[in-house]
């Protein structure tokens, strides 16, 4: 991933707090008829190893996990805030018109090995643990114990868990940090009157300089 100074990101607790808020990954393999992306949501187990692992699960159907070799490099790409951004927005258009449309994002690649768990024990627990986080939030969270048990093992034998062991973490936030103080917060001001306010409070965020919560 091409990445100017100005938008890399290094720290490793910020990049795991946008793998937290933004679980659904794209992982791209290689395989027998060529590339191949699929779109799953990861729990980070950020105890693990120096960088970390990626815990989920794919359908029994899907070929992936037959597929892919043993510990077969892999890249899983998460993606935050993300828009379009006018240079209406930027004080200094109005002045010199020197200014040109741009799309900001934020975005992190993962890069490890991918390991294949045919097991039930590993499937229950990444469920589990996928479970616990996104019921979290709800008024009355469902767990695993709520199904029959029957209906659970009918479900969970449907699925094969997945490992990513994380070798190396590259971090990209293109939020107008190459502007003036005053583009950058015209440029934020412009994108939340659009509606986004996501990608508003990331700039914010980063023309500040301070971690996010």
């Amino acid at each position: 991933m091409y990445i100017p100074a100005a938008f890399a990101e290094t720290r490793t607790d910020e990049l795991h707090r946008l793998l937290r808020a933004h679980p659904l990954g794209m992982l791209c393999t290689q395989g027998p008829q060529g590339l191949d992306a699929n779109h799953l949501p990861f729990w980070l187990d950020a105890s693990a190893g120096g960088q970390g692992r990626l815990i989920g699960h794919v359908a029994r159907a899907n070929p992936l996990w037959q597929q892919v070799g043993a510990s077969q490099p892999v890249l899983v790409v998460f993606r935050g805030a993300e828009g379009y951004v006018s240079p209406n927005g930027y004080p200094s258009k109005h002045e010199t018109h020197r200014a040109v449309p741009t799309w900001n994002y934020e975005v992190v690649h993962v890069h490890g090995t991918l390991v294949v768990h045919d097991d039930e024990k590993f499937v229950r627990t990444a469920v589990a643990r996928l479970t616990q986080v996104h019921e979290a939030g709800e008024p009355t969270p469902w767990k695993m114990g709520d199904a029959p048990a029957d209906y659970l093992a009918q479900m969970l034998h449907a699925i094969v868990g997945i490992e990513v062991q994380i070798t190396r973490l590259e971090g990209k936030r293109k939020l107008s940090q190459n502007r003036s103080a005053a583009d950058q917060a015209g440029a934020a001001q412009a994108v939340q009157a659009r509606g986004n306010e996501a990608l508003a409070a990331a700039m914010r965020h980063a023309a500040s300089g301070l971690p996010r919560e």
